[in-house]
């Protein structure tokens, strides 16, 4: 019997390249289902009360697939509290886009911040991470995240606004959210509302800007000014 060409054989039998793009794309799926499915069951009933078998279940998979891609359920705890917070970080600023004022910007920010509970559940994360350095990268990875993309943010709405910045994105940035954990865990173990956070968050916070509206607009007025006069003259 004749050996058919060698292109109908591998067509018989695949394409590698195809089917290990398959296999990635259906593991990222599966990696973002178990994400989904354990962090609300993680933020409700802690790591201890959690188990991998709930999670597995809540995507129809097994539990030998969460620890295939995450290895251990602090890990998988881990990721999920990032995740969480980088989310958090996109919708609050989001939410302060349409702000006009540097003082109803920061308020917007506080405002989103204080009403999620996933700054606690980050700061959980945070204490797992000290006994289990092997998890740090992931969390050092977050925060820098955090902080670059708060401080591109920031600097947009100061560029578009003609904001005075009091302080360097940077370190705007920095400072709001080292503020927002520890306004959010002290005010979590007083019993205090969204609300009184959000106040607190304002207090400390103080201006981070100045509106640069009125002054700004004058000096270009005095700059055409100059210019047209210079022109006549000239």
């Amino acid at each position: 019997m004749a050996k058919r060409p060698l292109q109908q054989q591998f067509e018989a039998q695949g394409d590698p390249r195809h089917a290990a793009r398959a296999t990635r794309s259906a593991g990222r799926k599966m990696r973002s289902l178990l994400l989904d499915a354990a962090s609300p069951m993680f933020r409700e009933r802690g790591l201890s009360g959690t188990a991998i078998s709930d999670i597995a279940a809540a995507v129809n998979a097994f539990p030998s697939q969460i620890t295939y891609y995450f290895r251990t359920k602090e890990a998988l705890f881990v990721e999920c509290a990032c995740r969480d917070l980088l989310y958090l970080a996109r919708a609050t600023e989001q939410a302060a886009l349409q702000a006009q004022t540097p003082g109803d910007y920061t308020r917007a920010l506080a405002e989103t911040v204080t009403a999620s509970d996933s700054v606690a559940f980050f700061a959980e994360a945070l204490t797992l991470t000290r006994r289990r350095q092997d998890l740090a990268p992931l969390v050092e990875r977050t925060i820098e995240r955090l902080h670059s993309e708060g401080a591109r943010a920031y600097a947009g709405q100061v560029a578009r606004h003609g904001w005075r910045s009091l302080r360097a994105p940077d370190e705007s940035s920095r400072r709001f959210w080292a503020v927002a954990i520890g306004v959010i865990l002290e005010g979590y173990a007083m019993g205090r509302s969204p609300d009184e956070l959000c106040a607190e968050m304002m207090r400390v916070l103080g201006d981070q800007a100045k509106p640069g509206g009125d002054t700004a607009r004058l000096r270009l007025v005095d700059e055409r000014d100059t210019s047209t006069n210079s022109t006549k003259e000239g």
